[in-house]
């Protein structure tokens, strides 16, 4: 059964026409500020309070899912926040079409799909070729969190990242069961309510890193199916 699509009229709402490739993501917003993206806005819990706590920069809330952006923009209007664009795209899509290298202050993954049994895991979305995707993104110095309620899923991230230059671990350890400040969603507050802890990841673009290398190679998401013709 298909979902109804559900129109999105919020002024906080980027369509998809509305990004042109390579374009200065800083058009979004009424004020020139760092730009920091996160990944799977579910709906704006985590969004809105980071913006809330850092008005000093400008946020992209991206979700492949209408409902979720839906009401992802309905609590950025109700905040009243300037400093929230939301878009209804996905991720390796967006940053290998229409954002440009090291644009980036930060790149928030909280809690994705963690697709739990063994033979479905390489639909993960974070693995090494999504990270060195992400590190063209992210500017020198630009943060990288990544969450999960999934122990093995944050052991497999934590595992990568020593295997990839131009990183630098934040953390005194792989990974950490919390980060002061951290929002922290209603998502996760299920299940930190339930005894079961949340796995925080997070790395650090170095400062001075060459980037001349070409985008890695990266697979097409599995719920999304992109257009062959402009694969090829």
């Amino acid at each position: 059964m298909t979902q109804r699509v559900i129109e999105i009229t919020s002024p906080s709402f980027i369509p998809e026409e509305s990004l042109a490739a390579g374009a200065d993501p800083a058009r979004l917003f009424t004020r020139e500020c760092p730009l920091a993206l996160e990944i799977g806005c579910g709906i704006g819990d985590f969004i809105v309070q980071r913006a809330k706590q850092q008005p000093e920069t400008n946020f992209l809330a991206i979700d492949i899912y209408n409902k979720g952006c839906h009401k992802t923009c309905k609590k950025v209007d109700a905040a009243q926040l300037d400093n929230v664009r939301v878009a209804r795209l996905e991720a390796r899509y967006l940053l290998t079409r229409y954002l440009p290298r090291e644009c980036l202050s930060a790149i928030y993954i909280n809690c994705p799909d963690p697709w739990p049994k063994k033979r479905h895991r390489d639909r993960r979305l974070v693995n090494r070729e999504f990270l060195q995707l992400a590190f063209h993104s992210l500017r020198p110095g630009g943060d990288l969190y990544f969450s999960t309620d999934f122990d093995d899923y944050a052991a497999q991230v934590a595992g990568i990242f020593p295997s990839l230059e131009g990183y630098r671990n934040c953390l005194s350890a792989p990974c950490a069961l919390e980060l002061p400040g951290y929002p922290i969603s209603k998502y996760m507050r299920r299940f930190l309510d339930q005894g079961q802890p949340i796995h925080f990841v997070h790395y650090r673009k170095k400062e001075g890193c060459a980037d001349a290398v070409p985008l890695p190679a990266v697979a097409q998401g599995f719920r999304v199916r992109w257009n062959r013709a402009e694969n090829e």
